[in-house]
């Protein structure tokens, strides 16, 4: 089993800039994958940035050049800087691991963009 665990999450102004952190815990080996989604009021889940186990990084269109996401498999953490926040950033951020085929969530980050 996998356990993962957000942090970073909170209240900034438009045009800021957060810092969420993920910590992996349990079988972290032979993760061969990470990523980020959220999902706000009246959305379904949506992919934010995935770092493959090749260590190449997909963004969603409306996230690049914004966010950018890393990964530190020596702490078993995955990070997610984001500048220029948005508004319609505002959602519940979820950290995302893929071991052995399969996939496990942390609970979430609450990230709240307005002034």
């Amino acid at each position: 089993q996998v356990q993962l665990v957000e942090s970073g999450g909170g209240l900034v102004q438009p045009g800021g800039s957060l810092r969420l952190s993920c910590t992996a815990s349990g079988s972290i080996f032979g993760i061969d994958a990470m990523g980020w989604y959220r999902q706000a009021p009246g959305r379904k889940r949506e992919l934010v940035a995935v770092i493959t186990s090749g260590g190449g990084t997909d963004y969603a269109d409306f996230v690049k050049g914004r966010f950018t996401a890393s990964r530190d498999k020596a702490n078993n953490a995955l990070y997610l800087q984001m500048n220029s926040l948005k508004p319609e950033d505002t959602a519940v951020y979820y950290c995302y691991g893929r071991r052995a085929g399969v996939g496990y969530w942390g609970q979430g980050t609450q990230v709240t963009v307005s002034s």
